[in-house]
């Protein structure tokens, strides 16, 4: 009797069979049944563009292009990026919270390329002084979350410290899961940063603390949603919520009125802001989208558009494709990301002879090329939060033999 039972494929997942009698039993439990979205899923919240005109139709690939329009688009490149500062400031910097890792001999090559980087990010969050109490730490594209785990060890002695830790996939391996401090709260958000709406995080509303946004190697668009996130979604609701209760206060209680301005004054000074600053280590920038790009104002003032930045995206990994050579991988960039591999790795073709198959450049010309690239994609980033009141920054964090992605973006409320 059991063999005359069908078997059917799972409508939710075809890669999975079940019983046909059994279907609405299973259609329930299945785990890839469509789940709750959680309160703080608001659709579509930081994607940016919505005028789907503006989105180019399916470009032509890069090897597809004439000599002629390459040489356009490149000259068109160098006429945007005159002017800008070209030479990153170095902010190799390190933090004592890492040092008796860095200097663990049980440490493999990979793991400590992953220290330093951790090392020096801590280093630029201090010196920017982001490392104190009352603060929300929101690691954006969190993997394992040991870029958290290493500002939790860095603040042990701190109180009033709150992580919230995103991440879309699910996670192997997490480490926040084995802190022991009493005083410092992980909380883990499992969404796409296209959809967090920072405010309806319940920890969140009620603590109101001001947010520092970090991430290591945060991929392409993944950058862009994040910081939309933090200065438009998030920031600009919170000033648009503190606005009204100073109508509110109370006439006739003057003496409690003296008392608490003091305080508010200190508070004032110190400058407190719903998000307090931003550290990012960039990466990826062919992984970019038109459509989540904050820099998108910024390149129309330069006479670019959508077209242009779909091949300069596409260009940007010509910054690191020279390099391939001499460094077997980046994976190691990875470590903490979902679909490590197709995030990090790319394959390219090179000749014998040092050139590469697409039009003919020398290697040295194309890593210069995709620098620009990066460069400018980069620069639209500063120029969205200095519109917005930030004091931001672009400079190298670490050794190129460390990260061939060694730039790292900060950004702290101009003082007012």
């Amino acid at each position: 009797k059991e063999n005359d039972r069908k078997r059917i494929p799972c409508p939710l997942d075809p890669k999975h069979t079940v019983y046909e009698d059994q279907l609405q039993k299973h259609l329930k439990k299945c785990n890839s049944r469509e789940k709750p979205k959680p309160v703080y899923f608001v659709q579509d919240i930081n994607a940016g563009l919505k005028d789907v005109a503006e989105i180019p139709e399916k470009q032509v690939t890069l090897s597809s292009l004439s000599k002629e329009e390459l040489e356009n688009l490149i000259i068109k490149l160098k006429k945007a990026t005159n002017g800008l500062e070209l030479d990153l400031k170095e902010q190799i910097l390190s933090h004592k919270a890492l040092h008796e890792a860095l200097n663990d001999p049980k440490n493999g090559e990979s793991a400590f390329k992953h220290l330093k980087q951790q090392a020096s990010i801590l280093g630029n969050m201090e010196k920017l002084h982001l490392l104190g109490p009352g603060r929300c730490f929101i690691e954006f594209g969190a993997g394992r979350g040991k870029l958290s785990h290493w500002v939790d060890v860095a603040l042990q002695d701190v109180e009033d410290i709150q992580f919230l830790l995103v991440e879309r996939a699910t996670t192997r391996f997490k480490v926040d899961g084995k802190h022991k401090k009493r005083d410092s709260v992980f909380e883990r958000l499992q969404v796409d940063i296209q959809h967090l709406c920072l405010n309806k995080v319940p920890s969140l509303e009620k603590k109101r603390l001001p947010v520092v946004g970090i991430g290591k190697h945060l991929c392409g668009a993944a950058t862009d949603l994040a910081l939309r996130c933090l200065v438009e979604s998030y920031a600009t609701c919170c000033e648009g919520e503190n606005e009204e209760p100073a109508a509110k206060r109370p006439k006739n209680d003057k003496t409690e009125m003296a008392a608490k301005s003091s305080a508010d004054n200190e508070r004032n000074k110190e400058d407190v802001k719903p998000v307090a600053g931003i550290v990012i280590a960039l990466c990826c920038h062919h992984k970019c989208d038109w459509t989540h790009y904050v820099g998108r104002e910024f390149f129309q003032s330069v006479g670019l558009g959508p077209v242009e930045f779909h091949y300069f995206q596409r260009m940007s990994s010509w910054a690191t494709c020279g390099m391939r050579e001499t460094v077997t991988s980046t994976s190691e960039e990875s470590e903490d990301h979902a679909n490590n591999t197709e995030e990090h790795d790319q394959p390219y073709s090179k000749t014998e002879s040092g050139f590469d198959t697409l039009q003919g450049l020398p290697v040295e010309e194309r890593k210069e090329i995709g620098a620009l690239c990066k460069l400018l994609i980069d620069h639209g980033r500063i120029k969205y939060l200095q519109q917005r009141g930030y004091r931001a920054t672009l400079q190298y964090y670490t050794e190129s033999a460390v990260s061939l992605e060694n730039v790292l973006l900060t950004a702290v409320p101009e003082p007012t």
